[in-house]
């Protein structure tokens, strides 16, 4: 059995390597073809549910319990404007400002749903901006090589040339043939990423709308705080008998 050559084995593993390459792509494009239409899934039915509650108070079970990013932001704004549940309360955090609290938790929930988003998206980029190049290079050393062994035959006739040289030329083919689904596939999630984002800043502008009529107060859990106010009644009475 005849060894491959060290050209050979250098033009195999760069076409490997692009095959490698597209096989990620279309992977972690089906993986955030399906974040993203879950996530729109999850959020049109949160807003659905979220802005049919009578108030900003009886909403905050519902943003408990439905997952997504707009819930996720409504969650952060609940736990920043929360009063009730910890009245003695003194740490740092209760001496920020209620309003400005706010405004910052909703910021850094935004930016936290942007790097979940956004995760996958630079290898998809990388890829779509190196293939081309480690197709090139591919090339570049198949027909360096090509011309060496026509400078050994001593010959440089069309069947001599066309042959080594065609077959450097397939890394270049198949280099640009994986960079450019990738660039699509960035730039159409990335177009994605900028209307969830954008979305999001609205709810949470609109949520700070809200908050602002509650003067940046909403008691979370009345139910379970009018059931601990009974249980410590009781147990006072307990006590007292």
């Amino acid at each position: 059995m005849a060894l491959a050559s060290p050209t050979e084995s250098i033009e195999s593993a760069v076409i490997w390597l692009l095959v490698v390459f597209s096989v990620a792509t279309w992977g972690l494009a089906l993986l955030k073809g399906v974040q993203f239409g879950r996530l729109k899934s999850q959020d049109r039915k949160f807003h659905k549910q979220f802005w049919a509650a009578s108030s900003l108070d009886s909403a905050a079970e519902l943003a408990e319990t439905k997952p997504g990013a707009a819930a996720r932001v409504a969650q952060a704004g609940y736990a920043a404007i929360q009063v009730g549940e910890a009245p003695h309360a003194a740490d740092l955090s209760q001496a920020i400002n209620h309003q400005d609290r706010l405004e910052r938790a909703l910021r850094q929930q935004i930016v936290r749903e942007r790097r979940s988003l956004e995760t996958g998206l630079a290898v998809v980029a990388s890829i779509g901006s190196t293939s081309p190049f480690i197709g090139l290079f591919g090339t570049v050393w198949g027909i360096m090589e090509a011309l060496k062994g026509i400078s050994a035959a001593g010959s440089a006739s069309l069947e001599t040339v066309a042959g080594p040289i065609g077959a450097a030329l397939v890394a270049t083919g198949v280099g640009i043939a994986v960079a450019v689904p990738a660039v699509l596939v960035y730039n159409y999630f990335l177009r994605r990423l900028k209307l969830t984002a954008a979305d999001l800043d609205d709810f949470a502008h609109d949520f700070y709308s809200l908050a602002q009529k509650n003067s940046f107060r909403v008691l979370l859990h009345p139910t379970l705080s009018k059931a601990g106010g009974a249980q410590g009644g009781a147990q006072k009475v307990k006590e007292a008998s």
